[in-house]
């Protein structure tokens, strides 16, 4: 197993983690409330959904990247998946949602451990980057582990909790 992929991994599941702790200690208005951030006005529950809903996806990028094909996904594209999701999730519960969160972290850092650290170092265009080659690990990094550490930091935000622990 490459110790790369290993780290990566870890780091996945701690972001997961993180955000499975601080999601389990909502109240329902805190899960209910929507995030007021900018544009973005799904309810805090719905993010922590969204967040576990899209692992596989980014772990699929990854893996595309990784075999050297060009991954075309568009911001138009993840805008409407979003918009989707948020539709189709809007009354999911917050133990379903953190069971899946969990399950579908521990799916990706499973998928992340087996890649070989060629794998990771391969590069090919990728639509997120503007079409600009980037290596499997960097769209590890940038979506799969930051996406959970993103959205707890605007949660924490919104809710006043930037500090709490």
């Amino acid at each position: 197993m490459s110790r790369r992929a290993e780290s990566l991994a870890e780091r996945i599941e701690k972001g997961a983690a993180g955000l499975a702790a601080f999601a389990e200690s909502l109240s329902d208005a805190e899960w209910n409330r929507p995030l007021s951030d900018g544009s973005d006005r799904r309810p805090i529950g719905v993010i922590v959904n969204h967040v576990a809903f899209v692992y596989p996806i980014e772990v699929d990028a990854a893996r595309g990247i990784a075999s050297g094909k060009e991954v075309g996904v568009s911001w138009e594209d993840i805008a409407q998946l979003n918009a989707k999701h948020a539709s189709d999730n809007a009354r999911a519960s917050k133990a379903d949602t953190i069971a899946l969160l969990r399950s579908n972290a521990r799916a990706a850092a499973e998928a992340v451990r087996q890649m070989t650290d060629e794998q990771l170092d391969t590069a090919a265009p990728f639509g997120l980057s503007y079409g600009a080659p980037v290596t499997a690990q960097f769209v590890i990094e940038d979506h799969a582990l930051r996406h959970s550490w993103h959205h707890l930091a605007k949660i924490r935000k919104a809710l006043g909790k930037v500090n709490a622990h």
